[in-house]
């Protein structure tokens, strides 16, 4: 029955490309010229924050950045460099309400930290502001969060984190700026540290850029003794991209 539902409103609504518009095989999914256009991160890339680099290594690598800025997470990892249709994708989830596009990326994204979870792993997003969320409606990280613990089966706890004060723009921001800007801006629930404690737990955001954001919700974590932290986001922006 359901099988038959299925096909019924593929035939009223044939699966659309997430990027383009165009006719797909399957829902939630790229076509050709699009999955070509997105620059998904694969091969050896940084242990620290996800960058490509290149070459092959049989050991875990950091780019010149995570050699120089010490991250307090011990992991991390990124779906696709922010950029050409990477970056259109992001800005329709962030900005133009393509919740759809949270399904897929949870998939990427978790094909990128399989190897660094374990069934006790506790996913938590970057939160927002309760200002900047009563205007956006909803947090981007929280969509993405929620995706990626379905996809891996692991537990979810979205209002864990919260923004103890409304931060402004990191845009066009030094990268000592941000880290300023971002310090103590972050903090678990008072009620709900207990969650934390002793437990993996990992990060997730839409776009990592400095890496000022999930320095602080790590730190948080850290503080409410978290035993290890990893980050995972759906882009990451690199120079030159």
């Amino acid at each position: 029955m359901r099988a038959t539902l299925q096909t019924a409103l593929h035939l009223l609504y044939p699966p659309r490309c997430l990027a383009c518009g165009g006719q797909v095989a399957s829902d939630f999914g790229l076509c050709g010229a699009c999955w070509r256009d997105t620059p998904f991160v694969t091969g050896l890339s940084c242990d620290g924050c996800g960058t490509p680099l290149p070459g092959t290594s049989d050991q875990a690598e950091h780019c010149d950045e995570c050699l120089r800025i010490v991250r307090p997470w011990d992991h991390g990892r990124a779906a696709l460099i922010y950029k050409d249709e990477a970056r259109r994708l992001v800005l329709g989830l962030k900005h133009g309400d393509r919740h759809d596009i949270a399904v897929p990326a949870g998939r990427w994204m978790a094909a990128r930290v399989r190897d660094l979870v374990s069934p006790s792993t506790l996913v938590l997003p970057v939160p927002l502001h309760r200002w900047r969320l009563a205007k956006r409606r909803f947090n981007q990280a929280a969509l993405l969060s929620g995706a990626l613990s379905k996809e891996l089966g692991l537990s979810h706890a979205p209002d864990l984190l919260q923004r103890t004060r409304a931060t402004r723009s990191l845009d066009a921001r030094s990268v000592t700026d941000r880290f300023a800007e971002m310090q103590n801006a972050i903090a678990v629930h008072p009620g709900r540290a207990h969650r934390v404690a002793g437990r993996e737990v990992l990060l997730v955001d839409d776009v990592m850029t400095s890496g000022a954001t999930l320095a602080a919700a790590a730190d948080a974590c850290l503080a409410a003794r978290a035993r290890r932290v990893s980050v995972v986001v759906l882009a990451r922006a690199v120079k030159d991209a």
